[in-house]
């Protein structure tokens, strides 16, 4: 059974930073890729960023791009969202996905993914 665990999310002044961890298990982690996305109330979900099977292989929502950086550690694997320079936009409840990975895939469509966490809140204070 597969479980992902989002944790690092708060309450932080604008200008600030905070730092999401996403713990996985029951998947074959290293060949999976994951993604970070948003909803705020009254939101659709939103793409944030993803990472392939090989670290290198980013992809970021233009509004994060810049500001939020994506990683992940296979040794203890976990996917990581280092957010910096929040605003009151960024405001939302993130959640971590995976799916294996996958040639051609397109990591920043939500349907995509096979697994979900169950969020962690991040509000920005202005």
């Amino acid at each position: 059974q597969v479980h992902l665990v989002e944790s690092g999310g708060g309450l932080v002044q604008a200008g600030g930073s905070l730092r999401l961890s996403c713990a996985a298990s029951g998947l074959y982690f290293s060949a999976s890729a994951l993604g970070w996305f948003r909803q705020a109330p009254g939101k659709e979900r939103e793409f944030v960023a993803a990472v392939g099977w090989s670290s290198s292989n980013t992809v970021y929502a233009d509004s994060v791009k810049g500001r939020f950086t994506i990683s992940r550690d296979n040794t203890k694997n976990a996917v990581y969202l280092e957010m910096a320079s929040l605003n009151s936009e960024d405001t939302a409840t993130y959640s971590c996905a995976a799916r294996r990975a996958a040639a051609g895939s397109t990591y920043t469509d939500s349907a995509w993914y096979t697994y979900w966490g169950q969020g962690t809140q991040v509000t920005v204070s202005s």
